[in-house]
């Protein structure tokens, strides 16, 4: 069997195919890295909007009388302060504080949860909630991932794009409601990966790629993989795999404040201790002073390794994130990074490298 054969394809496969896609490995999909080009996509959601395939993202339903306790026993964030048609994002934890993903959460209704994984992990996300639950008797926990097909429309003009189709008024800012979009039914949710206002849209597979047709009718310019990645890292939002893993933790990644260990999650007491006596390296952005882009893998001298990098389109300089020893952290510091055999000059800057400039 050949390496395509296993690749899983979502819905939208043919529609990306047909619009001159570059398609690519990734996260055990076929999925569209590009299509008009990287700089034309980043600039589109910058400027306009885009759209973007995310169905290869996975969900998993949690409800019950005791929806809450467990998620607040599995999630770093306190689940408790989401309201119903709220969102929220958390960490999923080891024992050691280790990540195991990072993910968003929806409190549907009151006893009813929808937590959105990471491609890659999500069946190591599922097995882990059904492991964890086997002590909340009162808990279903349900693999959801093939009953939705998700994108997302971001960019200053998205949300002007969408209730164009919308058939009343879109969710704010880290809230979810359903709604009918080009005539299906939706949950429509006020998040993105893009650092630009918009939304995501959960619809069922069969009906997709109509929702989708409808908004790059109205203006919305169909986005890859690529352009994801440059402008999710402007605004320094963490890639697991790069910017996340297993072997690392939430306080050395900066993200201390998704974790609330007064509710006793899975990795807690790990957490707390090293947010009490510092981590000894901390995860940094970082800008290239020189020429080149750093990439990741790339060693920085003194110590540390760059976990994600690229060029930034809107900053048109190399850009980037890494793991540095605590005492080269602070913006300002000077890095020297190795890019195959090639000293690079770089500083440490401020988060996040990107801000829209004010109107």
């Amino acid at each position: 069997m050949t390496q395509a054969q296993t690749l899983r394809r979502t819905p939208l496969y043919e529609t990306h195919v047909a619009a001159g896609a570059k398609i690519v490995p990734f996260a055990g999909w076929e999925m569209p890295v590009q299509y008009a080009g990287i700089k034309e996509e980043h600039h589109a959601v910058r400027t306009a909007a885009g759209v973007f395939d995310v169905s290869h993202m996975g969900q998993i339903k949690t409800s019950g009388p005791q929806a809450l306790a467990f998620l607040q026993r599995v999630l770093s964030n306190d689940v408790e302060k989401i309201a119903v048609g709220g969102a929220q994002y958390s960490l999923l934890c080891k024992e050691d504080g280790g990540v195991l993903d990072d993910l968003f959460t929806y409190r549907l209704a009151p006893d009813t949860y929808l937590t959105v994984t990471n491609a890659a992990n999500h069946e190591k996300d599922l097995a882990w909630f059904q492991e964890q639950a086997r002590e909340f008797p009162d808990v279903a926990v349900e693999d959801q991932a093939d009953q939705h097909a998700m994108i997302a429309v971001q960019g200053p003009l998205a949300r002007e794009i969408v209730q164009a189709v919308a058939d009343g008024p879109l969710p704010s800012r880290m809230t979810a409601g359903s709604a009918r979009l080009a005539g299906h039914h939706a949950l429509v949710c006020g998040t993105g990966y893009t650092g630009e206002d918009g939304v995501e849209i959960l619809c069922a597979p069969e009906v997709v790629a109509d929702v989708w047709d409808q908004v790059v009718r109205r203006g919305a310019v169909p986005a890859g993989l690529a352009a994801r990645d440059t402008l999710r890292l402007e605004v320094c939002f963490h890639l697991y795999g790069n910017d996340l893993m297993e072997e690392r933790g939430p306080i050395e990644a900066g993200l201390g404040w998704a974790c609330k260990e007064e509710t006793g999650f899975i990795g807690a007491e790990a957490v707390a201790r090293v947010r009490a006596e510092g981590p000894a390296e901390r995860l940094v952005a970082f800008t290239i002073t020189d020429r080149g882009i750093a990439r990741q893998g790339n060693p920085v001298l003194g110590g540390g390794e760059v976990t994600s990098g690229t060029m930034s389109p809107s900053l048109e300089v190399g850009v980037g994130m890494a793991y540095v020893p605590a005492g080269l952290a602070e913006v300002g510091t000077a890095l020297e990074i190795d890019v195959r055999g090639r000293t690079r000059q770089a500083v440490v800057s401020a988060k996040p490298l990107y801000a829209r400039p004010a109107a």
